[in-house]
């Protein structure tokens, strides 16, 4: 396992325990580690949001999209996000997205 994998586990249960400050703090060392770490930008924007930083957090879900284009959940993530700030059609097309990939319909 890598050491961005390892500090990932760590942000993870951090967040499960609701301790966002450690939780970003960490999700942010693995991307410093190993920028293209998906799992540790989905993370971060996850405990971003919670933590009530949109912005950071569209931003962090705007790079898991570019690093997982096809993946259905990445633009699921980023239309909540952009729900949530209140950009509705910008998450109205980020759901049509994951909709499309879901389908199959490249």
């Amino acid at each position: 396992m890598t050491e961005a994998r390892t500090v990932y586990r760590e942000a993870f249960q951090h967040f499960a325990k609701g301790e966002l400050e450690e939780a970003i703090a960490g999700y942010q060392r693995a991307i410093e580690l190993d920028e293209s770490l998906a799992i540790a930008w989905n993370g971060l924007s996850m405990a971003l949001a919670q933590q009530g930083n949109l912005d950071e957090a569209i931003d962090a879900a705007n790079r898991l999209v570019e690093l997982e284009p096809d993946d259905p959940l990445s633009h699921t993530n980023l239309s909540r996000l952009l729900q949530q700030k209140g950009l509705v059609p910008e998450a109205e097309a980020a759901m049509a997205e994951a909709t499309r990939l879901q389908m199959g319909s490249h």
